[in-house]
């Protein structure tokens, strides 16, 4: 199975203007999560998927710099733009990474893949939000990634016709269980009262600290390191609390209703 690791980034968060690009212990964010996806076994290749926009020439000049694989589509359409670079880089499998999620964690992405092989599923996720089943423990948003199979990403890329599906890559998919087989990867406890992707200033200053503290370029933290971290120090917890539960996921859920 060639896997896919695909990194979708923009330029234009509207909250965060350049987040991605953002230097974390002298690293930009997407960096990071490049070097954090390359501990993952099971990933072939690593892609960051971005837009064609004059907007997005940085992300595509600093990847050209760092010997990353850049693909440029469109902006809106992440749909479409995930699916064309699955399709060029002969993906049968696809990792889905966001650009806010600099603490993605390997060892959880590893679990996820040989769950999604174990299962035979169409799609999984970590379970965080998106995708989540929402009355079950979840890991910290931030830690999210989903694998699924390239059948599956070019079904919803024929038939999605929703905004919020081409924007959002695959909530066609895990919304119709009915057609397609999901699964997701759920913690021993809960963890949702932690928040670790990066949309607000509260939420980079949260990034700094840890990776401040934890990161080490021989080995990867993970999540019981961070948990760990912020049980040492506890008021790391309340920088950025307030965006907690605002995430808008459960829209998503509601399209069909």
């Amino acid at each position: 199975m060639h896997t896919v690791a695909i990194i979708q980034a923009r330029m234009s968060s509207s909250r965060l203007p350049g987040k991605v690009l953002k230097s974390v212990v002298g690293k930009p964010m997407l960096g990071h999560i490049v070097e954090r996806l390359s501990w993952v076994p099971a990933i072939n290749k690593i892609v960051v998927a971005t837009s064609g926009e004059a907007t997005d020439q940085p992300i595509y000049e600093f990847c050209q710099q760092n010997s990353i694989i850049c693909y440029r589509g469109s902006l809106n359409d992440v749909l479409d733009r995930f699916y064309q670079t699955a399709l060029k880089y002969g993906a049968d499998a696809v990792i889905r990474i966001t650009g806010d999620c600099p603490c993605v964690d390997p060892e959880l992405v590893t679990k996820l893949i040989n769950l999604f092989q174990r299962g035979n599923y169409d799609h999984v996720g970590i379970a965080t939000g998106a995708g989540a089943i929402f009355d079950e423990g979840r890991f910290p948003n931030g830690l999210d990634a989903e694998c699924f199979r390239f059948e599956s990403l070019e079904k919803a890329w024929r038939e999605a016709t929703e905004a919020a599906d081409r924007e959002h890559v695959t909530p066609y998919i895990w919304r119709n269980k009915n057609i397609f087989k999901c699964g997701s990867l759920k913690p021993d406890k809960d963890y949702s009262n932690i928040r670790l992707s990066v949309d607000h200033r509260e939420d980079f200053e949260l990034a700094t600290e840890i990776f401040e503290a934890l990161y080490n370029e021989e080995k990867p933290f993970l999540i019981k390191d961070i948990i760990g971290l912020l049980q040492e120090k506890p008021h790391l917890l309340k920088l950025n609390q307030s965006f907690i539960g605002k995430e808008g996921y459960l829209s998503l859920w509601k399209l069909d209703n």
